[in-house]
């Protein structure tokens, strides 16, 4: 084979190959999406105002405060927002980001799954060298039985070699407690079932900061519906997002919404 096919066979693979993806620059956009191999900017990022987060006012204080020293640059938690679901855990780590971007802080937002622990130290690498503060967020983690991604993020969050930079803390959301699923027949089985229990337990431990979520009673519930309503100009009756509600089997601030859909709908409207 001639070197002049060689040359016009690399030339043309060259061209099948799809073009070699620029990093984001992370000094720019508000907030971005790690995949376990690179990070991309989320250019649709555009969280609901933290003023239509109602019924978790301590929440949202505790959270607002402590993003506001790691965007200061002084200590700040890790954070676990647990409990029960469609309360806004998700929404209200988006809400308190924009609304300290708006502020003029040097904060982004970094979305991730838990499929990607394995990833995060390259992650951490790119990050660290950044000079901005990040939240790493974490979206409904949850560990089963022998799983090694306990162990694995507790040592990134508290020392090891895979630690994350001083400019980066997580934000992860659960719907449990623990995080970690407890299996009471693993326990009455263990040599020292306090041990088990031990290790179930040491992984929502490592974070400074742990937040619980309730389901809302009904004058909370009414509440966010409330707000969302008036946010959008929107007619609605007590009775009827009452029985709304009961449809779908319970309250939330998800439900809240779903009814605020809802009603946007029956006006003919968009939001």
């Amino acid at each position: 084979m001639s070197e002049e096919l060689l040359r016009r066979i690399a030339d043309a693979l060259e061209r099948l190959a799809p073009p070699t993806s620029q990093p984001a620059d992370l000094e720019v956009h508000a907030a971005y999406h790690w995949d376990g191999l690179s990070l991309a900017a989320v250019t649709s990022f555009d969280p609901l105002p933290d003023s239509l987060i109602v019924g978790v006012d301590r929440q949202k204080q505790a959270i607002t405060e402590n993003s506001r020293r790691h965007a200061q640059g002084h200590a700040a938690h890790d954070v676990l927002l647990w409990g029960a679901r469609g309360m806004g855990k998700s929404a209200l780590v988006k809400s308190v980001t924009g609304g300290l971007q708006a502020e003029g802080l040097p904060l982004a937002l970094v979305e991730t799954t838990s499929d990607q622990l394995a990833s995060l130290p390259q992650l951490f690498a790119l990050l660290g060298k950044a000079n901005r503060r990040f939240i790493l967020f974490i979206d409904d983690m949850a560990f089963e039985g022998d799983d090694s991604g306990p162990r694995r993020l507790r040592s990134m969050l508290e020392g090891g070699s895979e630690a994350r930079p001083a400019n980066v803390r997580l934000y992860v959301t659960s719907n449990r407690r623990n995080i970690v699923e407890r299996r009471h027949d693993e326990e009455d089985a263990a040599v020292n079932a306090r041990d088990v229990a031990d290790d179930r337990l040491a992984l929502a431990d490592r974070f400074g900061l742990k937040l619980g979520f309730q389901y809302p009673d009904q004058p909370a519930f009414l509440e966010m519906v409330a707000a969302y309503a008036a946010h959008f100009g929107l007619d609605w009756e007590e009775a009827d997002a009452l029985a709304f509600a009961h449809q779908r089997g319970g309250r939330s601030g998800r439900i809240a919404w779903h009814y605020t859909v809802e009603l946007a709908g029956r006006a003919g409207r968009s939001l």
